[in-house]
């Protein structure tokens, strides 16, 4: 039997988009090219809906 929300989940489209933003291990957040960080840019939150990086799980115990 196949999982309930599997029957609706699909593979997205791979896309070659990069990220706008970098993360910045000495300040242990996101940031943009000028170095504001990535969460003051209100465009780039409604365009990526998040911008999450794979730092946390690295350096963080508690994600």
């Amino acid at each position: 039997m196949r999982p309930f929300a599997l029957q609706y989940a699909s593979l997205g489209k791979p896309t070659d988009t990069v990220a706008p933003y970098r993360f910045d291990a000495a300040r242990q957040l996101n940031v943009l090219p000028d170095g504001r960080p990535a969460i003051s840019d209100t465009e780039l939150l409604l365009t990526a809906g998040t911008t999450t990086s794979t730092a946390g799980s690295q350096t963080h115990f508690d994600d």
